[in-house]
């Protein structure tokens, strides 16, 4: 009786972590083999200066016209001071930075979604970014800790077409899902978008929770939506192969370039072209702003064969 007993109970515990074990390997394939990977680059590159010269002077300045950029930063009230200071530095540069809460915060304006688990947070602000989205070819979804620099974005994609499927940041694998990480920044295309959104409304291929036993990041269960629907994660890099989105804020990528190379830190560290910098405090995006926009040896000329002008009425440093 006690070695059957036992037996029983050894046998429910193998069949349970079976359970376990089938069920977290199920989560993390899951839609892996749904779609053929007919995707064949994961690196989108911004164009080099030798490209832009060979481009018609009517050419270029169509082009530069015709990005408009879509921000979605989404905020909560306890990140109150740094959402307001990604509202008073980086967002003026969108054409149009949305602000999405959780719940409404009284001294700063947002679209209220009232959710505060992540992946619905962003869900419901994604659709309400599509459905306003007239006007408008590339949304930038970010955290109110990042900082962009929205020119170096439009230079990424200015010769990319919106109507292909774009999404694209900081990518990185896990498993065989390739996620782009939110602290980086997130690009989409209106394509991209709009597949997402009509991704939403089957429960079976993008659930608002997921199916597994633990929890799945909102960066994850995004991609997972977007492989879904033939969209897949790219690397944003520079013309030498940078990386353009940083996890990381400039001080941080400075000493791990001294770390590796003290004699080649500029190298080490960051692309000329840099799009995104993550965890800046509010001092911190302030003195980029100066750093970025502001600070000009007198007399030096960059000249650079585009312009991005900012949108019309805004108080654009």
């Amino acid at each position: 009786m006690i070695s059957e007993g036992s037996s029983f109970i050894k046998g429910l515990m193998l069949g349970g972590f079976f359970c376990i074990v089938v069920t977290f390997i199920g989560n993390l394939k899951e839609h892996g083999h749904s779609i053929p990977d007919l995707h064949h680059h994961h690196h989108v590159k911004a164009a080099s200066k030798e490209e832009l010269l060979k481009l018609p002077g009517a050419k270029k300045l169509e082009l530069s016209q015709r990005v408009q950029v879509y921000c979605v930063i989404l905020v909560s009230p306890k990140d109150l001071i740094n959402w307001g200071a990604a509202k008073e530095t980086w967002s003026k540069h969108c054409d149009k930075p949305v602000f999405y809460s959780s719940e409404d915060a009284k001294a700063l304006e947002a679209v209220v979604v009232g959710e505060k688990d992540e992946w619905l947070k962003l869900r419901k602000a994604l659709k309400h970014a599509y459905d306003n989205s007239k006007g408008y070819s590339w949304f930038f979804i970010a955290r109110p800790t990042t900082f962009a620099i929205i020119e170096n974005l439009k230079y990424l994609v200015f010769n990319k077409d919106p109507e292909q499927p774009f999404y694209i940041g900081h990518s990185v694998k896990s498993g065989e899902l390739e996620y782009v990480e939110f602290d980086s920044g997130i690009v989409l295309s209106i394509e991209a978008l709009k597949r997402l959104v009509g991704a939403f409304n089957d429960p079976e291929k993008c659930p608002e929770k997921g199916h597994g036993l633990w929890t799945v990041s909102e960066e994850k269960e995004l991609a997972v939506c977007l492989k879904y629907t033939g969209v897949y994660a790219e690397n944003g890099e520079d013309a030498q192969g940078k990386g353009l989105f940083n996890t990381k804020s400039v001080s941080s990528l400075i000493k791990d370039a001294l770390a590796q190379n003290n004699q080649e830190v500029i190298e080490g560290c960051c692309s000329d072209l840099a799009i995104t910098f993550n965890g800046m405090g509010p001092s911190q995006m302030h003195v980029m702003m100066f750093g970025v926009y502001r600070l000009r040896p007198y007399g030096h000329s960059f000249h650079d064969s585009l312009i991005f002008l900012p949108p019309e009425g805004s108080d654009n440093d």
